[in-house]
């Protein structure tokens, strides 16, 4: 099957003396081209009573990497599991205009951080407004940066409860079928987001350069955050999940989803990449595309995010200041308003990741798959440097 590994080891080095590839994203590429090779070295796994051997090769745990994510996304999730509030959820995302894509491309740790707090700044403003809710609800937000087909397109997806904690401590249920007003939160959000460019222009923790490679002049500048100022801004919103389940499987497409994932590439040759894509535009119908190996690198390398940087948060009765104290008395609210019996404190042990990976092979991997017997394990030595 073909693979994201397969189209950097095809064409990665003469990408990356034709391009300039930043040290992040070099570490990524490097990461993605050793994941379960013999750079990385291994173990043979050999059955003594029937004669079975198998190598297995060690991961690159990098985040950016499609072979890495799965057990990482499973103890995320059992995690949220002990976390999540037994209330509907509101799943909303928040978009900014492509005309701001060259500047948050140029300025990322600074706007990526920003359209988290423009966004969890909106959001905490009007459902503490009595008209539209007045109570403090508790929510998570996750950076995209990608669209379907692997063009930047900056975003961020929020997941809310359907109410929240009133000043009395009462638990006080959203109105209607929606989570807030979008046309409201749309032009909240456009505010916050372009008065916090604005700042942090005048403060010269922004740059913005044009095709030219030359910093483009104030007046640019602003004409440029004025334009976005007179756009209608979009911000999507669903109808609620039934109960924290729900919301558990959703996530999991979100959480740790990658730019592309290995089953939607079709085929890679030395020069080419056909993939699949979802056209939303179109129905939501999944369409063929093919790239050159270096436009598909250079878009993947768009979306590797800057050392450190964190894309998952909590805000609100999620965040995690005291939160397992927090939580029960959340709890204990949530109770007394659907008048249900007490929630019991949830112990329940979280899955290792040895458990994570038998869970998902159907199988213990400590075992030979032929006889059943144990199996003996070999080191494998790394491969040289090059």
């Amino acid at each position: 099957m073909a693979e994201v590994q397969d189209v950097f080891l095809a064409s990665f080095e003469e990408y990356g003396m034709n391009h300039f590839v930043p040290l992040q994203a070099r570490k990524a590429a490097k990461a993605i081209m050793e994941c379960r090779t013999q750079a990385l070295g291994g173990h043979t796994d050999v059955c003594t009573k029937c004669g079975y051997t198998h190598q297995s090769y060690n991961s690159c745990r990098n985040r950016n990497c499609p072979k890495c994510q799965t057990v990482k996304k499973e103890q995320w999730i059992g995690k949220r599991k002990q976390d999540m509030l037994d209330v509907k959820h509101f799943h909303t995302v928040f978009t900014i205009p492509s005309e701001l894509n060259a500047l948050v491309l140029q300025n990322q740790c600074k706007l990526y951080g920003l359209l988290f707090t423009a966004s969890a700044g909106t959001v905490k403003e009007l459902t503490a407004d009595p008209k539209y809710l007045g109570a403090s609800v508790g929510f998570m937000s996750i950076l995209h940066s990608w669209g379907s087909n692997m063009s930047f397109h900056p975003h961020i997806h929020m997941v809310a409860t359907a109410g929240g904690i009133a000043p009395d401590g009462r638990w006080k249920p959203t109105r209607g079928k929606y989570f807030l007003p979008v046309k409201v939160l749309s032009s909240l959000f456009r505010g916050k987001f372009l008065s916090g460019c604005r700042a942090l222009y005048d403060r010269g923790e922004l740059s913005l350069r044009g095709d030219n490679g030359n910093a483009v002049s104030r007046n640019a500048f602003s004409s440029l955050i004025d334009a976005c100022y007179q756009k209608d801004w979009v911000v999507y919103s669903k109808v609620p999940f039934n109960g924290a389940e729900g919301v558990f499987e959703y996530l999991g497409r979100y959480t740790h989803r990658l730019v592309i994932s290995n089953n939607r590439i079709l085929s890679v040759d030395g020069e080419k990449t056909a993939f699949l894509w979802k056209d939303y535009k179109d129905e939501s119908k999944l369409k063929e595309t093919t790239l050159s190996n270096e436009e598909f690198i250079r878009r993947f390398l768009l979306h590797v995010l800057p050392t450190g940087f964190t894309r998952i948060r909590h805000y609100g009765l999620y965040s995690s200041r005291s939160k397992s104290t927090r939580l029960e008395l959340y709890r204990s609210a949530l109770d007394a308003r659907f008048r249900r019996k007490p929630h019991k404190k949830r112990d329940r042990q979280l899955e290792t990741p040895f458990e994570i990976v038998v869970r998902i092979l159907g199988r213990d991997p400590r075992f030979c798959p032929r006889c059943g017997s144990l199996l003996n394990q070999e080191p494998l030595a790394r491969a040289s440097p090059a």
